[in-house]
């Protein structure tokens, strides 16, 4: 089934073809470890998952690299605080992260290089660009120059002010210009540092990326991921420093964003004391219902986190479980993904449409009454949730330390009241624009059995 994903540099969805028949490489940025991920961290690792799975599923050799960025002034600046070694700290945090996406049953990625390896190449594609007359040395630094790239900028769109302000760059004066950014800084102290040509010192965070992908996929790759937040400057910074160095080739071919995260509407952060770690929400939810509740937004669109949205994740994964278990008897048929399910998975990554097929596929199994037919249908089931990473337990293992006879009879139903206190609130977020949130309470609604109907006199709503 032809695959088709939204392809920011050209600002459309486009059929996808590999670089090279059968083979893909896509490169994810990874995190910086520093502390504990938050679930804003957590979603494209959850997308990206469920891309390399159905690129995996449509045949493809595929080598999917995340990086770990293992050193940064956030690094510096959280160890001196903790009072632990800067090693201490990436071990442990490393570690944490791992656990933490393992439990939102993200596979691990084929490659998974450190920035601390790869020092040399960095130093390599800096002497490079100085070279080209691309970067220049002023006060200890190496800079990036931006005007000696004619379409810098192409990648976001933005204009030269946009860039500036978006790049919030320190207006320094050794630089030539306001937009040029570091590729290598200098490292005084007990700060992280390597010898280079350009003297004692550190990489800017770009470059180890630049690097990183070059050093594990080649020169030009098919896909590179990540969230929206880093269009620019990072993709854009990037592309820059790896088409420069050599020579205009192209970089990545295919570049896949997920949207924004927010928590109740707001930006999370932790001043508005909404901030929500990995580790804080599995303490709320299985790690099945975490990622459910992340793939139900299409990956584009901002999704907004909500106590409300968790919770009906963890029901409807629930409900799934109690459907394996009330067919426990039944043989599984062969695990082969429902063909509608790999459709919209294919359109890039409807992971809403597939997970509706999904639960169809559930209510078909529940009305069945032929052995043969149920035993497909079970095989398609688990194996249209797994391509999603889900359904991956077995019943009795998803459901381990709940009481029986609360997993037997659970039917969740939604009060008038609450629809009516949803409605309330969908009409508030539509008067104040905010129709992502308008929109998520619709599906939530639709997931529930409850449809809504808008006209002249307001919202209705029914059973369906």
């Amino acid at each position: 089934m032809t695959l088709h994903l939204y392809n920011t540099a050209h600002r459309k969805k486009e059929e996808f073809v590999p670089m090279e028949p059968g083979k893909v490489g896509m490169y994810v940025c990874g995190p910086t470890v520093y502390d504990r991920a938050h679930i804003g961290n957590a979603r494209p690792v959850v997308i990206f998952d469920v891309l390399a799975r159905l690129l995996r599923h449509q045949g493809y050799e595929l080598t999917y690299v995340r990086n770990i960025t293992d050193v940064e002034d956030k690094i510096i600046d959280a160890a001196a605080k903790n009072g632990e070694s800067i090693d201490a700290l990436t071990t442990r945090t490393t570690q944490a992260y791992h656990d933490d996406m393992a439990a939102l049953n993200a596979l691990p990625p084929d490659l998974e290089p450190r920035a601390t390896e790869h020092i040399d190449g960095m130093i390599r594609m800096i002497s490079k660009l100085i070279e080209k007359g691309h970067a220049y040395e002023a006060e200890g630094h190496v800079l990036f120059d931006v005007t000696s790239m004619a379409d810098y900028g192409k990648l976001s769109g933005r204009n030269r002010e946009e860039m500036i302000e978006g790049a919030r760059v320190e207006i320094a004066p050794h630089k030539k210009d306001p937009a040029d950014f570091v590729l290598w800084k200098p490292s005084t102290g007990d700060m992280p540092g390597w010898d280079s040509p350009f003297g004692r010192g550190r990489p800017g965070w770009h470059i180890e990326c630049s690097v990183m992908s070059e050093a594990t996929l080649g020169i030009t790759f098919d896909i590179h991921g990540g969230g929206r937040d880093l269009i620019f400057p990072h993709h854009e910074n990037e592309v820059a420093q790896s088409c420069c160095a050599h020579d205009g080739a192209p970089f990545a071919r295919y570049w896949v964003h997920n949207g924004f995260l927010m928590v109740d509407g707001k930006k999370m952060s932790k001043s508005l004391g909404n901030f929500r770690t990995v580790q804080d929400v599995l303490e709320e939810a299985p790690g099945e219902a975490v990622r459910l509740y992340m793939l139900k937004t299409p990956y584009r669109k901002p999704l907004n986190w909500t106590d409300y949205g968790l919770d009906q994740a963890k029901t409807e994964m629930s409900k799934l479980y109690i459907v394996l278990k009330d067919f426990d008897e039944v043989k599984t048929g062969p695990l082969e993904p429902n063909p509608e399910v790999v459709s919209a998975l294919s359109d890039d990554l409807d992971t809403h449409a597939a997970f509706i097929k999904i639960q169809n596929l559930a209510k078909q199994l529940r009305r069945e009454k032929n052995i043969a037919e149920q035993s497909r249908l079970k095989g398609q089931l688990i194996a249209s949730g797994q391509l999603m990473g889900l359904l991956e337990k077995t019943w009795q293992e998803y459901f381990k330390g709940r009481i029986e006879g609360q997993v037997a009879t659970l039917t969740i139903s939604i009060s008038e009241e609450k629809i009516e206190s949803l409605i309330a609130e969908r009409d508030e977020a539509k008067k104040q624009k905010n129709y992502a949130r308008a929109d998520e309470i619709r599906d939530n609604l639709k997931a529930e059995g409850i449809v809504l109907e808008d006209g002249p006199g307001g919202t209705t709503w029914k059973r369906a």
